[in-house]
C-alpha cells in the first residue's frame, strides 16, 4: 500500500536473522516494545522456532537481503494490483511479502519492465486474485524474453544493445514526471529522516493535506492523463526498437513476437 497509495512513513523493529536475545535487548526501547506487543502473540503460534525466537520476524528473507545489500536502490512491483506498476525502493528499506523485488538498480532494466511488452506478458502469464492481476515471478519474470544484450544477467556497463541508453532516458523521464505529480513542490515539504540513508519524508504543506492524499500511483493510472500516456508511448517505442520491432505493433503481435523469442531461447538452451 506504500507503493500504490501514499507512503505510511512506518518504521518496523527488525532484529535480523541470527540475532540472539541478549544482543537484541541492548536496543532497549525497541526490544521492550517487541516484548510487550509481539511476544504475547508469538507465544500462541504453533511453530516452535517462531515462539522461541519471538524477537525476530518469522520470515526474514535472507536471500532477498543478500541480493539487495550492495544496491543503493532496487526495483519493486506489487504482487497483486490493478495496474502493473514498477517503482524504485531505496536500498536501506525492507519490504514485505506483498511486493516482488527485482534486484537491479539500472534505469534500462526498469524501462524494459515498465514497457507495454512486459506488461502484456505479465498479464498473460501471471495469475489473478479476484479481478486483480497477480505478478508471479516464476511465470512472468523468469520466462520473459528481454531484448538481446539487455538480459538480467548482464552488467549494465556492458549492455550489448545500442538502445540501452535511450531506454534508460525514457525510463528516467517517466519516473521524474510521476514523482512531480505525486509530490508537487507547491503542496509538499521534504524533511530529512531521523536516520541517515533513508528516504526523506514528504509532508503536506498547510492546507494541502486532503489534496495530497489523492496523489497516489493508483489514482494516477486510473486517470492516465495525456502526459503519462505520452511518456509510456515514448518508452514503448524505444523498447520495441531494442527488440528490432517496428513501432505500433498490436498487442497480439507483441505477444506473438515474445513467445517466438521465448521458445527460440528455450530450444537453444
Amino acid at each position: 500500500m506504500d507503493v500504490t497509495r501514499r507512503p505510511s512513513d512506518t518504521w518496523i523493529v527488525d532484529f535480523s536473522e541470527g540475532t540472539v536475545e541478549a544482543d537484541a535487548a541492548l536496543y532497549e526501547a525497541p526490544f521492550i516494545h517487541v516484548q510487550d506487543v509481539v511476544k504475547p502473540m508469538k507465544s500462541k503460534v504453533r511453530n516452535r522456532r517462531e515462539r522461541e525466537n519471538w524477537w525476530i520476524h518469522a520470515r526474514t528473507a535472507p536471500d532477498l537481503r543478500k541480493a539487495t545489500t550492495n544496491l543503493s536502490r532496487f526495483i519493486a512491483t506489487p504482487r497483486v494490483a490493478k495496474h502493473r506498476l514498477f517503482v524504485w525502493i531505496t536500498g536501506s528499506v525492507v519490504i514485505d511479502g506483498q511486493l516482488v523485488v527485482i534486484a537491479r538498480d539500472d534505469d534500462t532494466t526498469f524501462g524494459v519492465l515498465h514497457s507495454r511488452a512486459h506488461e502484456l506478458w505479465a498479464l498473460r502469464m501471471g495469475t489473478s486474485l479476484e479481478d486483480r492481476p497477480r505478478y508471479t515471478p516464476t511465470t512472468t519474470f523468469e520466462t520473459f524474453p528481454f531484448p538481446d544484450g539487455l538480459t538480467p544477467d548482464s552488467v549494465p556497463a556492458e549492455f550489448a544493445n545500442g538502445h540501452a541508453d535511450s531506454i534508460a532516458e525514457a525510463s528516467k523521464k517517466l519516473v521524474q514526471l510521476r514523482d512531480t505529480w505525486l509530490n508537487p513542490s507547491e503542496w509538499t515539504d521534504r524533511i530529512s529522516e531521523v536516520v541517515p540513508g533513508y528516504p526523506d519524508r514528504v509532508v503536506p504543506k498547510k492546507g494541502h493535506e486532503d489534496d495530497l492524499k489523492k496523489r497516489t500511483l493508483t489514482n494516477l493510472y486510473n486517470q492516465r492523463p495525456p502526459w503519462l500516456d505520452n511518456a509510456h508511448h515514448e518508452l514503448d517505442e524505444v523498447v520495441a526498437a531494442a527488440y528490432g520491432w517496428p513501432a505500433g505493433l498490436s498487442d497480439d503481435q507483441i505477444l506473438a513476437n515474445l513467445l517466438e523469442l521465448n521458445l527460440g531461447r528455450a530450444t537453444a538452451e
